[in-house]
């Protein structure tokens, strides 16, 4: 039986090893850290569980294709609740909350702006056309040719995908309120790019939040991960924790090993027919490979657009919060300027937005009883110096204080537990490329064919998953790079 490695048990490495050992490879998985599940690991402490990274479950239809490739549901391994409302917003002039109905939220853009309910509906005629077009055929193209999108269906419906547009101009076509066109800008804001410089493509995403809807797995995100670990674990994969990667074997433009170091310290080696780097892309081309088998230059890293990285705190309460929700987006500040400081100037922010997950409102088994989890988000630009615990916990205080006046009730003397995270823990941790968390930004020169590729140029059996290859950032894409690049390997390895 023909040997894969798998480097990096995030989504991407996770979905890869199923898919490759569902096609017969024996498979096995090499972790730096102690548990599968990269960037979306947990933490447990004082009786807290907190989701480490993604708290966003969006896409449904992506989890339940992916399990199913298996013959297996989502309801296998865990439970799905939909947020009713999806989430809240924190404006200047107080909250409002976008309700899980979509007639419902239909009136509530209509009591903002009179005519976008109408609006709205024209709107999401097309985002509902880029979903099942982005979705089903764009995002499931390995980005190794312009040819792969010689697709009949794609071809004929290429200007309703609005890829020459930008997100920014293809929202003011039909709204004006600030209000209604910050709600359509945040999904790409938070997880890409301006949205001056997004492809209006991307408001497929409109459509995930606000048609198919915001939903939790009781138990939190890692549940997520674990079903897939159980998954991967039925399909004969084996994982191998604490134990880095150290280099890549190469001879006559092939892999033929991964050099390791396990968690005794010990050094060692596996054979490979097949390596799949599903860690940081950036750090397997410059660590574990010699100069003259690198596919890009360091120029070429340093000119690539990044999605934000964040700080991020975990905070644990010795009392509930009343009248909160699950997840609070704090959009009481200028949006445009903390946009510019992620995007252009790179800066830490001068008085950022930022966003609180609150699972233990939807699940009491993430917090003590009577006790209140909560996790802090600000978006920040990658690269970043300076990421001092004096600094992190002078955003603290900015962040909570905004938190304490919108909410109208005293959080900072219920405090018993916190953890700050942030540039320096993503490098660290995942040797993420200047500390970003969600990868590259998806900016038209970084789509498709223009992403670092999922094959390696110079190494004709080295494969990559993960969010600085395609499809791209977030959960539901890097499900699908590692059945993108298992597809890959079977289709090169079939000849």
């Amino acid at each position: 039986m023909k040997k894969a490695i798998v480097i990096g048990s995030g989504f991407a490495g996770l979905s890869a090893a199923s898919f490759l050992a569902r096609a017969g490879w024996d498979v096995t998985v090499l972790e730096k850290n102690a548990t599968p599940g990269g960037r979306a690991r947990i933490l447990k402490a004082e009786g807290f569980t907190f989701d480490m990274g993604p708290s966003w479950y969006w896409m449904p239809d992506v989890f339940e294709r992916f399990f199913a490739c298996f013959g297996k549901k989502v309801s296998d391994y865990y439970h799905l609740d939909r947020l009713d409302p999806s989430y809240r917003v924190y404006w200047q002039d107080g909250p409002m909350d976008l309700p899980a109905s979509y007639e419902e939220l239909k009136q509530l853009f209509e009591s903002i702006e009179s005519g976008s309910g109408a609006k709205l509906d024209q709107f999401m005629q097309g985002a509902a056309y880029k979903y099942e077009v982005g979705i089903n055929k764009l995002v499931h193209k390995p980005g190794r040719s312009w040819a792969e999108f010689l697709d009949w269906d794609v071809a004929k419906g290429v200007f309703k995908l609005d890829v020459l547009t930008n997100m920014k101009k293809h929202i003011r076509k039909y709204f004006r309120d600030p209000k209604l066109q910050q709600l359509m800008e945040f999904p790409v804001l938070f997880l890409g790019a301006l949205p001056e410089n997004t492809p209006a493509l991307y408001s497929l995403m409109n459509y995930a939040d606000m048609c198919l809807g915001t939903w939790y797995p009781q138990g939190g995100m890692y549940q997520v991960v674990d079903a897939m670990y159980q998954l991967a674990q039925e399909q004969g994969v084996k994982f191998r924790f604490n134990t880095p990667a150290t280099g890549i074997q190469t001879g006559h433009g092939r892999a033929t090993g991964v050099r390791y170091t396990d968690a005794s310290g010990k050094e060692g080696s596996l054979e490979a027919d097949v390596v799949v780097g599903a860690a940081d892309y950036h750090f397997i081309e410059t660590k574990l490979l010699a100069p003259e088998d690198r596919s890009y230059s360091e120029s070429y890293w340093n000119k690539r657009v990044m999605a934000p990285s964040c700080l991020l705190y975990y905070v644990g309460l010795n009392k509930k919060l009343p009248g909160i929700l699950h997840h609070s987006l704090f959009f009481d500040t200028d949006f445009g300027v903390h946009g510019k400081e992620i995007y252009r100037s790179r800066e830490w922010p001068s008085d950022p937005l930022f966003y609180v997950c609150a699972p233990s409102v939807t699940d009491e088994t993430v917090a003590p009883a009577g006790c209140e989890n909560l996790f802090f988000l600000i978006p920040v630009a990658t690269g970043l110096e300076g990421d001092t615990e004096e600094l992190r916990e002078k955003y603290f205080r900015q962040i909570l204080r905004r938190y304490e006046e919108q909410t109208g009730t005293s959080v900072e003397d219920a405090i018993i537990y916190k953890k700050s995270y942030s540039v320096s823990d993503f490098t660290t941790d995942y040797h993420s490329f200047k500390g970003n968390a969600y990868g590259l930004a998806n900016t038209l020169s970084q789509t498709a064919v223009l992403k670092p590729s999922c094959r390696s140029s110079k190494i004709r059996n080295l494969f990559y998953a993960g969010q600085l290859t395609v499809p791209g950032p977030g959960v539901p894409p890097s499900l699908i790079s590692g059945e993108v690049v298992a597809g890959e390997v079977a289709r090169v390895f079939s000849h």
